[in-house]
């Protein structure tokens, strides 16, 4: 073999996993090959898919907590329930009950220049779709755009991350126990594999992962003129009222900072609080912390970061802070433990945005405390910077939640909460700007993966030639002093 040789249009490199790539390719062929024989799948065959997947879910429910466990060395199996296999189910469920909906033909209207006729968008399957998932929420984070895709009545190609391949594993013989691999499928490998999945000419991909990244994959995708959905993240705020009481303000947002050790892209970044009660805001944090992680705990049985990379950067992140002056207050009784990639709840005040901490989406246990005076100088703060995937106030304040949400820009709000927005099925999920692009879920994940194809039709009868040239006669007189004003 040359150097580099190019099959289907993707370079394969000697270095590369040949077999694995070779592998994807003839997935790819096979499912363009079998959508063609199948452009339209009926209602019946996508609801038979979709029960099959969850009833595959649930079989191996045991199978997928020990993966999720095995792959973060530790992860609560409870926080796994609740963020990728309940998440994951609840997608199914609330697509089965929507989806003869979904599918039917909207009426649009037709104005009366143009009658008689009818106008409908007809909602067409797009073809082959690349999902590309990431490691955070391995399960939810796949099978959520799946629900969408299979709902829609694509094939699926799937792009799991190799930070987690226990799931991966798991994951792959639960759909292939379903499908048949033109149908849906699991490709595997590292960032040469990743890269070669997103330069195939996909008729759709949704990628989920770092704005970083996301860059590249749209860069490929526009070498195809492949529509992309990007999934990112950012720094997401929390904006505490000066008049709510901060138990119950920290009571609303910290499950969503804890979950997954703020290994969530929807966790809160980093918080507002009034300035004169960031002790108070600290003396909460520690005791709802310290009340859901019981201190006789330690770290035996708390999510780890994901890996040593993650966590070496996150420490990263604590290191510079500490020597530029801000304070670091750790909380609970369980200290940072490299080797277990383990780190606790971490407070963080004194920060300025020069700092990387303040400049890079943290992803991690860390929480940044900025004071405040003015709500004006809080929304130019985050009006400055790129829009966040989430923005969360705490108030129970009217005027207060008005004027936040009428002045700023943020992929998703939550008031009185923190991250849940994203498990919602009936509202759309998705960034705006550096945080993402398009959204799924519900029917926005059933519009984002079909075609809107646009029908006009016209029956027996038809006057529109009346106005066709010559031009110049008494009917284009009449039309423009009726229509033209």
């Amino acid at each position: 073999m040359s150097n580099v040789e190019h099959i289907s249009g993707v370079a394969i490199t000697e270095k590369s996993d040949l077999s694995e790539r070779v592998r994807m390719l003839a997935m790819f062929d096979a499912q363009k090959a079998a959508f063609e024989q199948d452009r339209y799948p009926s209602f019946d065959s996508r609801v038979s898919s979709l029960k099959q997947l969850k009833r595959g879910i649930l079989a191996q429910k045991e199978a997928l907590l020990g993966a999720l466990e095995k792959d973060f060395r530790y992860r609560s199996h409870d926080e796994s329930m609740l963020g990728d296999i309940f998440s994951s189910i609840s997608a199914i469920e609330y697509t089965l009950k929507h989806l003869k909906g979904w599918m039917k033909p909207e009426k649009r209207a037709v104005g009366i220049v143009f009658q008689p006729a009818h106008a409908k968008v007809l909602y067409q399957p797009k073809g082959v779709v690349g999902i590309i998932a990431p490691w955070n929420y391995p399960v939810f984070l796949t099978i959520g755009p799946l629900v969408a895709a299979i709902a829609a009545g694509n094939r699926a190609m799937i792009k799991t991350s190799e930070y987690t391949p226990n799931t991966n594993t798991v994951l792959a013989e639960i759909l292939a126990g379903i499908f048949d691999t033109d149908k849906v499928c699991v490709v595997q490998g590292d960032v040469d594999i990743a890269q070669a999945f997103s330069a195939l000419q996909f008729d759709h991909i949704l990628f989920t992962g770092s704005t970083e990244v996301g860059r590249h994959v749209m860069k490929a995708a526009a070498e195809n003129l492949v529509p992309v959905t990007l999934e990112l993240g950012g720094k997401s705020p929390v904006i505490i009222d000066n008049h709510i009481s901060l138990d119950e303000a920290v009571k609303r947002f910290i499950y969503g900072k804890t979950m997954n050790a703020g290994q969530t892209c929807v966790s809160p970044d980093y918080v507002y609080c009034p300035n004169g009660k960031i002790r108070e805001l600290v003396a909460s944090l520690k005791l709802r912390y310290e009340s859901m992680y019981p201190v006789n705990d330690g770290y035996a049985k708390r999510t780890r970061i994901i890996n040593s990379k993650q966590h070496q950067r996150l420490l990263g992140y604590l290191e510079e802070a500490k020597k530029r002056g801000a304070e670091v207050i750790s909380l609970g009784d369980a200290t940072v433990n490299s080797e277990e990639c383990y780190m606790p709840l971490t407070l963080v005040i004194g920060t300025d945005r020069t700092m990387k901490i303040m400049q890079e989406e943290i992803f991690g246990p860390i929480l940044p405390i900025i004071g405040y005076d003015d709500l004006n100088t809080v929304i130019e703060e985050i009006n400055a910077n790129p829009r966040p995937l989430g923005l969360y106030i705490q108030s129970f304040d009217k005027n207060f939640q008005q004027t936040v949400l009428k002045n700023t820009h943020a992929g998703g709000v939550c008031i009185n909460d923190a991250a849940f927005h994203v498990v919602i099925d009936d509202l759309p999920f998705g960034g705006v700007g550096d945080s993402g692009l398009g959204s799924y879920h519900g029917v926005e994940g059933f519009k984002t993966f079909s075609h809107a194809k646009a029908l006009f039709s016209r029956g027996r009868l038809f006057f529109s030639d009346m106005l066709y040239p010559p031009y110049g006669k008494r009917m284009h007189h009449w039309f423009y002093k009726l229509f033209v004003r």
